[in-house]
């Protein structure tokens, strides 16, 4: 415990925030309104054409946290539950795509057509079950943060085909690849809310100074009402260590005033994930663990988590 309280608030800490920021500048515009556009705000919401969303993109750059796994279940539970909700799957590897059964053919449309401008979000939508729906990614993305590297306002495309889009849901949440690139800041430009999924081991908290370092650029440079908005631990396994990281994580936020502006409202939820088979299972069957096997630990610990965020965003 002594180790990571050090590691959180020793001069280290300080002196690799400020080291941040020289080898991870700043994204430059490239000449688009940094403003929210025609995105109105209303109480920690968007507001498209008239229809309150709550918009949560769940990232980590750190790959195996459980964030695909976690993006489809909650977004499965709220649904269950009678939300409208939406995903967009961000991520090349289209990990969220396949766990909800869609394969799609080499010549269908996803959302990388979205962003190269061969149609729009309406063309691509999904329903994968009831109240739930599914904006695809496909393997041909790999190659598209080429493909847009010269086009201007590269990094506010999915926020303004977002803003076009009519079709009403309470909740849409974007799957972010586990990195900080051009698809990650598509997201964070996009949406309001960011939850981070972490593991209760020692190495998820390194990276996190950087994680919250590219929130900041972002609030500061394209969306100013971002905020990371909610952390919850997966794979828990009731250890001793996973009991001093999770301790360790509340304490880091207990000292909320010594956070960065875009930190200062995030809730550690209560509800963790635990380490179940049966949710390494459920992808390889394209099923969220709720369809898949609805009585087992990591079913009820989504459920309780979407409760969890379905009550932080209570009207």
């Amino acid at each position: 415990m002594a180790i990571l309280a050090a590691l959180l608030y020793s001069d280290q800490w300080k002196y690799a925030w400020k080291i941040s920021k020289k080898i991870c500048p700043p994204y430059r515009l490239t000449g688009q309104n940094q403003e929210t556009g025609t995105h109105k705000t209303q109480k920690g919401k968007k507001v498209y054409n008239g229809h309150n969303m709550r918009s949560i993109a769940i990232m980590n750059q750190k790959g195996g946290v459980g964030k695909t796994t976690s993006t489809v279940n909650i977004s499965a539970a709220l649904a269950e539950a009678g939300a409208k909700v939406c995903v967009v799957d961000l991520d090349p590897q289209a990990h969220a795509t396949m766990h909800f059964g869609l394969h799609l053919a080499d010549e269908a449309n996803s959302v990388y057509d979205v962003l190269t401008g061969k149609c729009k979000i309406a063309d691509v939508r999904h329903q994968v079950d009831e109240n739930l729906w599914l904006i695809p990614a496909h393997l041909d993305m790999v190659g598209a943060e080429l493909e847009l590297a010269a086009v201007p306002g590269r990094e506010l495309i999915l926020r303004d085909e977002l803003a076009e889009d009519r079709f009403p849901v309470d909740y849409l949440f974007i799957d972010c690849p586990p990195s900080l690139g051009l698809f990650t800041l598509n997201a964070l430009t996009a949406v309001q809310h960011v939850f981070v999924p972490l593991q209760p081991h020692y190495f998820s908290l390194h990276g996190f100074a950087r994680l919250v370092e590219t929130l900041e650029a972002v609030t500061k440079r394209l969306n100013k009402s971002l905020r990371l908005s909610g952390i919850f631990l997966c794979m828990f396994d009731g250890t001793r260590l996973a009991d001093e990281v999770s301790q360790s994580i509340v304490d880091f936020f207990g000292h909320r005033e010594n956070l960065p502006t875009v930190c200062q409202e995030a809730v550690i939820f209560e509800t963790k994930i635990r380490r179940n088979i049966r949710l390494a299972e459920a992808p390889s069957y394209g099923s969220p663990i709720l369809s898949y096997d609805s009585h087992s630990s990591g079913a009820e610990d989504y459920r309780n988590l979407a409760g969890e965020i379905a009550e932080r965003f209570k009207d």
